[in-house]
């Protein structure tokens, strides 16, 4: 245990954020650099080292918690950055982008405020970077097996560093001109700047995986034809079909998917842009969505100048504190303020798109709504409750339906849904074609960083187990597990 009295000597403290009018000027991780270390000794002496420790289960990495807590209270961070990787491969980006689901698990959090886990995490990683205790791990001796794995996301980059290590020759294929999937299109640079994809890849190149950008399996090289060239696939190709809203005045121009307009801001900070070519400048913005791409459509929209922004959701408001029927230590559903809602903005609940209103050469101007209450268990329009906003840009951010169809990857490959729409698969992760794995979204569907990665470390310990016989990769998950109602 790392202090016996830590949690009775030492509140919780978080990571400082920068002043929003200085963050709005660049597009910087929004946190102070350097706040961190100093106080986190304490923060990590605060963890009980519990006899059971619900934030393993909390985790879907099974992430060793009160062990790297130990060792960061002690300083000791060769040690704690070992105990980091051993679950995870890519702790800089959980500590970055993970809603932490460990901290809603954690014991102390049952009458206390919990354990600054994420932040321990991030540290950790980033004072490995910095001492050079972050190496590649060269396999000693190759398979002679060979692996493709579609798509560059966390899930496809856990299964290609495991396999790797494993001693199997991987290649990446990615559709993007950059690898990183949403981690580096999908992510704004204010929440993670794109300088700790870069290192990891580098890292994962020098220990032999191999990357092909700008090929789409299914349109650039067939399926069928992947297949024959590999000794086994892994498709980490996401959940990316996104979820419309088919209202009257959808067709209007000025209104988009999140993902149509989130990946050029970064493209931007790439230099492949001098400005965006959808922006938020001098505009009215309304994200439809409350959750965390709706914000990070509100933090991007700031940083471009819009003149007012509103977020939109259909749900009621939640409560500050866990509701009865999401006791610990379940992830509860909160109120929760991002350093995108720090910034400004209007967040508005229990509402509903009407319809959309545009100008006459076919922009869009106005968004009509209409407040919305549970009635029966459905949610009804409020008689009388009618009005409109101005709406001169509209980011759609209402989650994801299932993996990319029109491409033809599942249908050449002759892959089975699920009930959800989603490619399924066995305990080992392997589809209905043997040889083809799926990890991450496309089989999962849309969910987290953490359940991204378990499920490519998972996933490769299938594919070593069928290429080798056996496996010692570890295999955190089973397709089936649910981490405490994540």
């Amino acid at each position: 245990m790392a202090d016996p009295k830590g949690f009775l000597n030492h509140g919780r403290e978080v990571a400082k954020s920068r002043p929003v009018e200085e963050r709005l000027k660049d597009w910087n991780e929004v946190y102070v650099p350097g706040s961190l270390l100093p106080i986190i000794s304490k923060q990590a002496s605060r963890c009980m080292d519990c006899g059971i420790p619900f934030c393993h289960n909390g985790c879907p990495l099974g992430n060793l918690i009160p062990e790297w807590n130990d060792y960061a209270y002690r300083e000791d961070w060769a040690a704690a950055s070992e105990r980091l990787h051993a679950t995870n491969n890519f702790p800089e980006f959980t500590g970055r982008l993970c809603p932490a689901p460990c901290e809603s698990a954690c014991v102390l959090g049952i009458n206390q405020p919990a354990v600054t886990i994420k932040n321990v995490e991030v540290s950790i990683i980033d004072k490995a970077w910095e001492t050079g205790d972050v190496a590649p791990q060269i396999p000693e001796r190759l398979s002679g097996k060979t692996v493709a794995v579609v798509g560059s996301g966390p899930a496809g980059l856990a299964a290609a560093q495991q396999l790797t290590r494993a001693g199997h020759t991987v290649a990446v294929y990615e559709r993007a001109d950059r690898i990183g999937g949403l981690l580096r299109y999908g992510i704004p640079e204010f929440k993670m700047e794109k300088r700790h994809i870069n290192r990891r890849i580098e890292q994962m190149r020098a220990e032999g995986t191999r990357f092909r950008t700008g090929i789409e399996i299914g349109r650039d090289l067939k399926a069928t034809d992947l297949k024959k060239r590999y000794d086994a696939v892994v498709l980490a190709v996401g959940a990316t079909t996104a979820r419309d809203l088919p209202v009257p005045g959808r067709e209007l121009q000025g209104i988009y998917q999140a993902m149509e307009y989130l990946p050029l801001s970064n493209k931007v900070q790439e230099g492949d842009f001098v400005a965006p070519p959808i922006t938020a400048e001098g505009k009215h913005v309304v994200v439809i969505g409350g959750g965390d791409t709706g914000a990070d459509c509100v933090g991007t929209a700031h940083r471009q100048g819009a003149a007012s922004v509103t977020q939109l959701e259909i749900m009621p408001q939640p409560g500050e504190d866990r509701a009865p029927h999401q006791p610990w230590p379940t992830f509860p559903m909160l109120y929760k303020v991002t350093s995108a809602h720090e910034e400004g903005g209007e967040r508005v609940y229990s509402v509903s798109t009407t319809h959309f209103e545009g100008d006459e050469d076919g922009n869009v101007q106005w968004l009509h709504l209409t407040e919305v209450e549970f009635i029966d268990g459905k949610l009804t329009p409020k008689p009388g409750s009618e009005r409109k906003i101005p709406a001169q840009l509209v980011t759609l951010a209402m989650g994801f339906t299932g993996t990319d169809r029109d491409n033809g990857l599942v249908e050449q490959f002759g892959l089975d849904l699920d009930e959800r729409g989603n490619i399924a698969r066995d305990a080992d992760f392997q589809t209905n074609v043997p040889g083809v794995f799926v990890a991450g979204d496309a089989g999962r569907g849309q969910s987290l960083i953490v359940w991204a990665i378990a499920e490519g470390r998972s996933a490769a310990r299938g594919v070593d187990r069928r290429l080798a016989g056996a496996s010692e990769l570890p295999a955190p998950i089973r397709p089936t597990d649910r981490a405490l109602m994540v």
